[in-house]
């Protein structure tokens, strides 16, 4: 097209010429995580994402919605707006919290969201407190029935003993978590995934965890919602005084995939646990990208707060959204490398 035949030429000139001073990026605010390959690849087209396999089934792109709420008057709408997001784009999701169902059917409608998913997985959710307390009734069954309710593919553990310790009405563990992990390996014949709830796990849980057969680790990493924060801000002012400084006690999600990189080299074919959702902090499509690019296995990276923001309400806004991200994590596969 000749500059006279296009008709923003001149409006767009003048608009560079009345931004430029304020679109200059210091050298200073690079991120420094990628190098930029300009001249690799055209632009990509939607959808240019490769399919992968990851829990048994077909991601498109690679995001899990991380477990965020249940039991309450709006996580009818959420969960049924995240599920159907899982099942257009092709991403999985694990509930929040489905403690309410182990006895009562009565909030199930805010659950049963299957039909939604277009056979994407989707996992229940339940806490090392309850599913201790469920192994010391002998009522383990009632994970099944649970399971066979929402259709679910498997069930995610949320290990919280910093949480449980500080919330008003928390539970106390008799007994280690991974003595829980174990039993509940034992009973289910289905796949399991354990996650922490906002601090993360160390180094030498992440090296037992992987050398068990699990379906993956969630890491909910510091960085993102602090649950152990969160219940401390339930509590009285003299409370918080006392025990702030242990929601301040965690490990991020970049630091936890050093961890497990330097934990598959010591373990070698130790490690039985095959992939990694790695959550917590991750606030967009570059964190996204950078962290399952850096870890050495295959991973999906999860979102919760940015999902939880647009889908409270109509679904159009979470679609618009989750559409974004992927057109982001497709430029950044056309043009960014990992360092």
């Amino acid at each position: 097209m000749k500059p006279e035949e296009d008709p923003t030429a001149e409006e767009r000139k003048r608009d560079h010429i009345q931004l430029a001073f304020r679109s200059q990026v210091l050298q200073g605010d690079l991120d420094k995580r990628f190098y930029y390959e300009p001249l690799h690849n055209g632009h990509p087209v939607a959808g240019s994402w490769p399919s992968f396999p990851f829990l048994g089934h077909t991601f498109r792109v690679p995001i899990w919605v991380s477990s965020m709420t249940g039991g309450t008057a709006m996580a009818r709408t959420i969960n049924h707006n995240l599920a159907r997001a899982c099942g257009e784009f092709g991403m999985g999701m694990g509930l929040g919290s489905c403690r309410a169902l182990l006895y009562s059917d009565e909030v199930l409608p805010d659950f049963a969201v299957k039909p939604l998913m277009k056979g994407q997985p989707l996992f229940a959710n339940l806490g090392i407190a309850q599913l201790e307390q469920l192994i010391e009734r002998r009522e383990l069954y009632r994970i099944d029935a649970l399971l066979n309710k929402l259709d679910a593919n498997g069930l995610i553990i949320h290990v919280n003993p910093m949480q449980e310790w500080l919330q008003p009405e928390g539970d106390r563990f008799t007994q280690s978590p991974l003595q829980t992990i174990d039993a509940i390996l034992e009973h289910l014949k289905m796949p399991v995934i354990v996650k922490e709830v906002g601090q993360g796990i160390g180094p030498a849980g992440l090296r037992e965890l992987l050398q068990r057969p699990l379906a993956a680790i969630d890491f909910a990493a510091a960085g993102g919602t602090n649950f152990a924060k969160l219940e401390l801000l339930r509590d009285t002012e003299a409370k918080q005084l006392i025990f702030g400084q242990l929601a301040q006690v965690g490990h991020s999600a970049s630091e936890m995939v050093d961890f497990v990189n330097q934990a598959l080299i010591d373990l070698g074919d130790k490690v039985k646990c095959p992939a990694v959702i790695i959550s917590g902090g991750v606030q967009n499509f570059l964190d996204g990208y950078y962290l399952i690019n850096k870890l050495r296995m295959p991973a999906v990276y999860g979102q919760a707060s940015g999902l939880l923001k647009h889908a409270q309400g109509e679904y159009e806004p979470l679609r618009t959204y989750i559409a974004a991200q992927i057109e982001g994590l497709e430029l950044a596969q056309a043009f960014l490398k990992v360092r």
